[in-house]
């Protein structure tokens, strides 16, 4: 099989040499190594020059445009030109990376039909990360190199020189009229509903024809298009078509041909076929799952995050104009004016206002989610109430901030045998207020209980878009484990275990011990939550309200 797959990889190079802009590129899919390397170098063979960029591109460096500090200095329009200035082929690594602004631009350039290709190198680990599906579905080809061994990594291609001839014959290739209606009845029978990848193969057909020397396209050459181009677009295998029975007026009367039942199949059919044994075991089933994952990454409130980035004004900073920076204007007047007699003086003119490259400044913005302060409070024994009455205090005294800071505030109350959520996260004053009238105290100490509980309303806030942090008021000294028993060595194995499932997360925490007298067990505690420690013994509300809002800055 893995044969198999090296010649068709080195067939789809072949007629991407031959016809590079008709046939738009290829993605080629495999990780930085041996393997990756040699098809990266047989790229060059191309006959367009190769032009390398990255995902972060603007559009002044892909398309060109007005260059700022140019024109302002020299008093005249100057633009710049960009990479899609003239015919190329554009090599984007870690193409699944690449951002929807950027994909959206790259098409639009190859559905202009300027004569630029479009290599993907995508080297995506995971099912769910790949190629933008809308930019792969313009490329001809979609090569995945996973199974490919070191030794067997180098192209083969066909001489220089007959590839040249390829490209002086490939415009005199004749293609019949049904030729193009079994390449676009099996797409659609395929499952394929883009009209693209009929005409691209269509391109790869002729494009096979010119490589051999032949003036027009065969069935054989349609059913390797069809190999190369369609696999990694199909998305159903049709079924295979009944005979009809052997009494039938039709084998009656003679009209079918007797031997080998694929001679009598119609074009299409046999055309699916090769196909269909092209397609690795669970290909289909593993694209839709793909395709379903990456939908859902794109489609959650928590990657949206809608309605919770406004974005605060920062100081500007001296830089360079590249079309997505805006221009602070005032800042930069501001920066000119106080060489204004100098410059005119040394340029002996009269011009009234004269602005270097060095004095432009962009805007800047700090973008930030919603932060989540999750209180865990300790309510056990015969301090529990004072405790609770801080925690009361301190969540107030946040919301009262949550307005101008954009916090969220909830509140988990740990007692007895378990946790219990009295206050979902929130910004609302009034609602908080009332549910905090009557907190419960008393009992044992589930500290595992409560920390879980804490992992549960902060993975639940991070899809929402949060950026959650914990603050635990504890001794640290726990007695009842998950489970609800009475024992303070099991006690102490779900609290560290649970700790740990905290840490794992990255997110920010902080213990504030509120005992009279701060023992080992809270910064034991803090160390296994990867969380600051702060022993406050008899602390108020101001206090654990500022120390909660130190942590979220740190």
């Amino acid at each position: 099989m893995i044969a198999a797959d090296k010649l068709r990889a080195d067939r789809a190079l072949a007629a991407l040499c031959v016809d590079p802009a008709g046939l738009k590129g290829m993605v080629i899919r495999a990780r930085p190594g041996p393997v990756r390397q040699a098809w990266d170098e047989a790229l060059s063979r191309l006959a367009l020059p190769l032009r390398r960029i990255h995902p972060g591109l603007d559009d002044t460096q892909l398309f060109g445009g007005l260059n700022v500090a140019a024109s302002i200095a020299s008093g005249h329009m100057i633009r710049d030109a960009g990479l899609a200035e003239s015919a190329a082929v554009i090599v984007l690594p870690m193409a699944e990376r690449t951002p929807p602004g950027l994909a959206a631009r790259l098409g639009q350039l190859l559905d202009a039909d300027t004569g630029h290709a479009l290599i993907l190198l995508d080297e995506g680990a995971e099912p769910e990360e790949m190629s933008p599906p809308a930019l792969a579905e313009r490329l001809a080809f979609h090569l995945d190199l996973s199974g490919f061994r070191a030794a067997d990594a180098q192209p083969s291609l066909p001489a220089s020189a007959d590839i040249d001839r390829a490209q002086a014959n490939l415009h005199s290739v004749v293609v019949l009229p049904e030729a193009v209606y079994t390449l676009t009845v099996t797409a659609a029978r395929l499952g394929i509903a883009s009209l693209r990848a009929p005409l691209l193969a269509l391109r790869c057909a002729r494009a096979l024809v010119a490589l051999e020397g032949d003036d027009i396209v065969t069935d054989e050459h349609l059913r390797e298009a069809a190999e190369l181009v369609y696999p990694c677009r199909a998305t159903q295998i049709p079924e295979e078509p009944q005979e009809p029975p052997e009494d039938t007026p039709e084998r009656q009367n003679g009209d079918q041909t007797e031997g080998d039942g694929n001679n009598s199949l119609p074009p299409e059919d046999m055309l699916i076929k090769s196909v269909a044994a092209c397609l690795p075991d669970g290909l289909l089933a593993a694209r839709d799952k793909a395709r379903t994952l990456r939908g859902a990454k794109g489609s959650g409130a928590g990657q949206r995050r809608k309605g919770n980035r406004r974005g605060r004004p920062l100081p500007p900073r001296p830089g360079r104009p590249d079309g997505r920076a805006r221009i602070d204007v005032f800042a930069t007047l501001r920066a000119a004016a106080p060489w204004q007699a100098l410059r005119r003086k040394s340029r002996e003119t009269d011009q009234k206002l004269i602005i270097h490259p060095s004095d432009i400044r962009l805007r800047r913005y700090e973008d930030r989610s919603d932060r989540l302060v999750i209180f865990a409070v300790d309510a056990s024994g015969s301090a529990a109430m004072a405790r609770m009455a801080e925690a009361k205090g301190a969540v107030e005294i946040l919301l009262a901030e949550a307005y101008a800071q954009r916090d969220q505030v909830a509140l988990v109350a740990f007692r007895k045998e378990g946790a219990e959520l009295l206050l979902p996260p929130t910004r609302a004053l009034v609602q908080a207020k009332r549910r905090l009238q009557a907190l419960p105290g008393g009992g044992g100490t589930p500290l595992a209980a409560g920390i879980r509980a804490a992992i549960d309303i902060a993975l639940h806030a991070r899809r929402g878009g949060l950026a959650p942090t914990l603050a635990v008021l504890t001794d640290g000294r726990a007695n009842i484990a998950l489970d609800g028993g009475a024992s303070r060595a099991r006690a102490r194995e779900d609290t560290n275990a649970m700790a740990v499932a905290w840490h794992q997360l990255g997110l920010p925490g902080l213990v504030i011990d509120t005992s009279p007298r701060a023992g080992p067990d809270s910064a034991a505690l803090a160390e296994w939550l990867g969380a600051r420690h702060l022993a406050l013994p008899r602390a108020d509300s101001r206090r654990i309200s500022t120390a909660a809002k130190s942590a979220l800055a740190s």
